[in-house]
């Protein structure tokens, strides 16, 4: 069974970068990535990265963030 954890802290997020983490993310209770890393955060923004050109930027106060390790 997957470990699901919320990531709310810079020290949350901090460790998905250096683990490279899977995350998911949802926004206003719907699921709108899944199985993307934490490449780089700021105390208003996200950034994943889920393929070799594909990054997208997350508002942090606007989604909810999700690590799933098995």
């Amino acid at each position: 069974m997957p470990i699901v954890r919320p990531l709310n802290t810079d020290q949350d997020f901090q460790e998905a970068v250096d683990h490279k983490y899977k995350i998911r993310i949802f926004k206003d209770n719907h699921l709108i990535d899944s199985g993307t890393i934490v490449i780089r955060f700021t105390d208003d923004t996200i950034v994943t990265q889920s393929g070799v050109s594909s990054l997208d930027y997350h508002k942090r106060e606007q989604c909810e963030f999700f690590e799933v390790r098995k």
